[in-house]
């Protein structure tokens, strides 16, 4: 069986025969997805890595993969053996990927990219600076394809419509709504490549990712019509015809570039330039683009009255079930049970799947205890995971997906004894988690900013964590969604500013490397919360309904305002909960609510 040894040295002899001095593999499909389907992951095919994001630069002496703190762990692990330098991305020391290329790659070089897999942005930022160095940028080879003999095929999953009362927009509705918006910026035509915001604006939803349900697609609008370009067999007769009614013609996945090609000459085409790539695009240099974000990233970024009722219903169910699995996980503890990592996925994803309106979960499920716990992207795997034994902490980062709502949580819990420093770090995350979820702000604050509010608590004693604080939430989509971030290191732009009604996680974390790691992690709403003569100004709800293990705390380092939130939020959570569990979830839920101070 070929290892990622074998496949680099396979990569390199491809580069040499097609006169290629090196190859740039982004963690990207057709749709700039952040998880892509498995016939796309040719980073993780190459390298073994497979962590979601990171890059893999290959040339005929150097391989090196660049990817953020979250997987520093991780991938020193899964690159032994391969040749492969860990580039760590961010580090003080650790050139940037194109400035490594400018400084290591001769003038006259040509450095290949599959442009089908790079955004449009990208693409242009790279022939920016290769051209500066006299390096050529090559975007219509694909050197990975060439040598990956048994590449998966493309998934066949069908799609099927969500449905009132889920589905609280119809499909004319989203359609007239990102019409006005092309209308505004001058564009007869907008194409869509990203799968959420397709999925959005059509009332459709599939399975051909992984936790995500959505499907393989793209979509060209003009006034009156929708082209959805996808493989053929994977709409019903039935609901084509209901699509059709919409304006919504179906025609076959490979028939987009031919139909961009056909396209009137200097025809106004509304495109984003981070969420289309450039091999999409290349096939009609006729056309007059023009560039803004996605109007459906907005649109579905801000959920309606109906859908935040149908949001907070679904995060009660998904309360319920952690409160069965949190009994149950006790109490195989304290009867000596052997319980393992892989033991927390496989039970707490029963649970869930046990609630009404439950579909998939929304990510693979990290439990990590202990040191695992460290590494913010742990996965545990039949093949390399921990006992839950001895003393210490468990990190549980899990989600679902209903048809009314998608959930995103974290807690930690301890097993035996958690050490006093353990405590004290526990008590601080807390402490960044609840002065965020306190945060009062004017609308359209930049929601990068809201990020240090967060950190204060944990700057003060010389402490930091190297992810964001928040992302986005989608409405039984991706539990990743723009166009909001919550990251101090995020470049504030005008569409990232906060709205009502965004949901977004609040998950502050600590980690302290082969020891623990902390996150608690709550979604929370943007609400309308007082109007000044200074302007609107919204604060969060907290909608996700668990709760956070008091037992971790150090009650004496909480402020009385800390303590406040903490047990009316625990109030909060027992009233919601209740009436939807029994036994010893009941029992459990009931100690783990009780007041603290």
């Amino acid at each position: 069986m070929a290892t990622p040894f074998d496949r680099i040295a396979a990569l390199r002899g491809q580069l040499a025969q097609a006169g290629l001095q090196a190859c740039l593999v982004p963690t990207a499909d057709p749709h700039l997805s952040e998880y892509p389907p498995e016939h796309w992951l040719n980073r993780t095919w190459l390298s073994g890595f497979d962590g979601s994001a990171g890059s893999l630069l290959v040339t005929a002496d150097f391989a090196g993969l660049w990817t953020d703190s979250r997987y520093w762990s991780q991938a020193q692990t899964q690159l032994q053996g391969s040749g492969i330098t860990l580039m760590r991305a961010g580090a003080p020391d650790v050139p940037d990927l194109q400035d490594w290329v400018v400084s290591h790659l001769q003038p006259g070089a040509a450095l290949a990219v599959d442009g089908r897999v790079l955004d449009r942005a990208g693409a242009q930022r790279w022939q920016r600076g290769l051209a500066a160095a006299d390096i050529q940028l090559v975007l219509d080879q694909d050197p990975v394809g060439v040598i990956w003999a048994d590449r998966p095929a493309l998934p066949t999953a069908p799609v099927f419509e969500h449905l009132p009362p889920h589905a609280c927009r119809t499909r004319a509705d989203n359609l007239s709504a990102v019409r006005a918006a092309m209308h505004d910026l001058g564009a007869d035509y907008h194409l869509l490549s990203t799968l959420d915001d397709i999925a959005w604006l059509l009332n459709l939803r599939g399975a051909d990712v992984d936790y995500n349900p959505v499907f393989l697609a793209h979509a060209l609008l003009d006034a009156s019509r929708v082209r959805l370009y996808i493989a053929p067999n994977k709409i019903s007769a039935d609901l084509a015809a209901r699509l059709a009614v919409d304006g919504v013609d179906l025609c076959d996945y490979t028939a987009l570039a031919g139909d961009l090609s056909r396209l009137p000459v200097d025809a106004p085409v509304l495109v984003d330039p981070v969420r289309v790539t450039a091999g999409t695009l290349v096939h009609a240099p006729q056309l007059r683009l023009l560039e803004a974000i996605n109007p459906s990233q907005l649109l579905k970024s801000v959920k309606n009255t109906a859908e935040a009722d149908n949001i907070r219903q679904a995060m009660a169910q998904d309360g319920a079930a952690l409160c069965e699995f949190f009994a149950w996980f006790e109490a195989a503890l304290a009867a000596g049970q052997t319980l393992t990592e892989i033991d927390v996925d496989t039970h707490i994803s029963a649970a869930r799947a046990r609630r009404p309106g439950f579909v998939s979960l929304s990510f693979s499920t990290i439990a990590g205890f202990n040191a695992n716990g460290a590494m913010p992207h742990y996965r545990a795997t039949e093949s390399a995971h921990a006992t839950i034994q001895g003393d210490g902490l468990l990190l549980i980062d899990s989600g679902g997906q209903y048809l009314g709502g998608t959930t995103d949580i974290t807690r930690v819990v301890p097993v035996g004894t958690p050490s006093a420093a353990q405590r004290a770090d526990y008590t601080v995350v807390l402490q960044a988690h609840i002065a965020l979820a306190r945060a009062q702000f004017p609308v359209d604050t930049p929601s990068s900013t809201l990020d240090a509010l967060a950190r204060q608590p944990l700057w003060r004693q010389g402490l930091d964590y190297g992810h964001g604080t928040g992302h986005g939430v989608g409405y039984f989509l991706n539990v990743h969604e723009g166009p909001q971030t919550i990251a101090v290191r995020a470049h504030a732009r005008p569409h990232q500013g906060m709205q009502a009604g965004m949901l977004t996680s609040n998950e502050p974390g600590l980690y302290r490397e082969h020891q623990w790691g902390i996150r608690i992690e709550n979604l929370v709403l943007a609400v309308p919360v007082q109007e000044t003569v200074f302007g609107d100004f919204l604060a969060f709800e907290t909608v996700t309904l668990c709760p956070i293990d008091t037992r971790c705390v150090v009650p004496d380092l909480l402020s009385a305002d800390e303590l406040s939130w903490l047990n009316t939020y625990h109030q909060q959570v027992r009233k919601r909960l209740l009436p939807l569990v029994d036994g010893a979830a009941r029992d459990w839920l009931l100690a783990r609510t009780e007041a603290l101070g």
